[in-house]
C-alpha cells in the first residue's frame, strides 16, 4: 500500500490500524498511525469511564463525541495527505 492509502486505513477500526502497522507504508504513513493509534486508545479509555454511573455517562458521552470529531479530523487529514495534529490529544507519539 502506499503512503496515502496506509494513512486512510490506519483510522478504520482496529483491524485497519493493524494491517497500516503490519503492511502498509509504515516510515510514510507513521504519523496517521500514530493519531490512529492514539484516537483508539483514548476511546477505549473514554469507555471505560462510561461505566461509572450518571457522571460517567455524562464524561464518556462527552469524550465519545469529542473522539469521534477527532477521529473525522484524522480522516479527513489522511485522504487529503496533510499531517496535521488532532485537538488535546495530537501531541502524544506513542510510535517514533
Amino acid at each position: 500500500m502506499d503512503t496515502k492509502t496506509t494513512g486512510i486505513v490506519a483510522y478504520l477500526t482496529w483491524i485497519g490500524l493493524l494491517i497500516a502497522f503490519l503492511a502498509g507504508d509504515k516510515e510514510g504513513a507513521k504519523f496517521h498511525i500514530n493519531q490512529a493509534l492514539v484516537i483508539f486508545l483514548f476511546q477505549i479509555a473514554g469507555g471505560i469511564v462510561t461505566v461509572i454511573p450518571v457522571v460517567g455517562w455524562i464524561v464518556g458521552g462527552a469524550w465519545s463525541i469529542f473522539m469521534l470529531v477527532c477521529w473525522i479530523m484524522g480522516l479527513i487529514a489522511a485522504v487529503q495527505e496533510e499531517e496535521k495534529e488532532v485537538p488535546l490529544i495530537g501531541k502524544i507519539h506513542i510510535i517514533k
